[in-house]
């Protein structure tokens, strides 16, 4: 089932065109890397999901529900976290809960029990009475999440959740949100790009306002070039420039450089043109040339790589 779905949005501030043409969607239960430079029209596009923004053209719908038919009806099924959390110090945790699930229009009859269940949901049930400003900036996230899970909405928005937040407090953010995303729609939006492959099943990828890449992490690496191999023939009287000019020339080699390697060998890296195996062919390659093979290894690109090349054009120097 499909939880949103984007069609030709476009959003002008003035003559600025900060989206254009904007096409995707996004199926109930999964868990999407939002990503984009500054400047390329994330937030915007964000802002527009969550009804902040009207757009200037194009249709969105959350959960079947035109946002420009019904804004109103769009937020209830929407949770957001902002970058900075919007937190009430002087509240405690229970408190604050209850205040935001008034506001998000949970009946008072069942306020009790949807704190309850964001708490559990976020490991904040043991920081009820706690104010928030003695809390960590850990457990600061988290009520951040409580409270955009309080009103039990289908989809969640989160903006750099882990912003701030020390290693051991980075994995517990990244486990709450793959064990939300068992239940929930769930978008990240993030400049930590580890982060996304440990816990995003898909990545959208803006820049310039436009769409440049939608799908899954590997699938991502393996479409944006063919593969990379590593190569390393003992030297033993073979010559760097003849050996390299040999890699070069095999079928579906895109480019051959020599790197550095260990003493007494030829270290090379390749490029293939394609996702296809070229392990086999090189493999061949130094059978018939008498090399002795030391080390063949394929490699694809990194989520960096990929990142980099797609937003500022950019290769990998890896």
């Amino acid at each position: 089932m499909t939880i949103i779905d984007v069609k030709g949005l476009t959003k002008y501030y003035g003559e600025h065109a900060a989206i254009s043409d904007l096409n995707f969607s996004i199926a109930q239960g999964e868990v999407i890397g939002f990503l984009g430079l500054n400047g390329a029209g994330k937030s915007t596009t964000l802002k527009v999901l969550g009804c902040v923004l009207l757009p200037t053209a194009g249709v969105v719908t959350v959960d079947g529900i035109d946002i420009a038919h019904d804004p109103h009806a769009v937020r209830r099924r929407i949770g957001f976290l902002p970058d900075t959390p919007p937190l009430y110090n002087e509240m405690t945790v229970g408190r604050y809960l209850a205040f935001v699930a008034q506001l998000r229009g949970v009946p008072a009859s069942e306020t009790e029990q949807a704190v309850a269940d964001a708490e559990k949901k976020t490991a904040t049930s043991e920081k009820h009475e706690h104010l928030i400003s003695s809390l960590s900036h850990g457990y600061r996230q988290r009520v951040g999440v409580a409270q955009a899970l309080v009103h039990r909405p289908k989809l969640l928005i989160l903006d750099e959740p882990t912003s701030g937040l020390d290693p051991n407090q980075i994995v517990e953010i990244r486990s709450l949100i793959k064990e939300i995303g068992r239940e929930k729609t769930v978008i990240l939006s993030t400049h930590i790009l580890p982060e996304v492959q440990a816990t995003c099943s898909r990545i959208v990828i803006i820049s310039g306002g436009k769409l440049v890449a939608d799908g899954s992490p590997q699938d991502l690496r393996q479409r944006e070039r063919g593969s990379r191999y590593r190569v390393t023939v003992e030297q033993n009287g073979a010559v760097p420039e003849a050996v390299r000019d040999r890699l070069a020339s095999l079928a579906g080699v895109a480019r051959c450089q020599t790197v550095v390697g260990e003493a007494g060998a030829l270290s090379f890296a390749i490029d293939g043109t394609a996702s296809e195996d070229l392990r086999k062919t090189i493999f061949r390659a130094a059978v018939d040339n008498k090399w002795t093979l030391l080390e063949l290894a394929r490699e694809s690109a990194s989520l960096e790589d990929v990142f980099r090349h797609l937003t500022t054009g950019e290769e990998s120097s890896s």
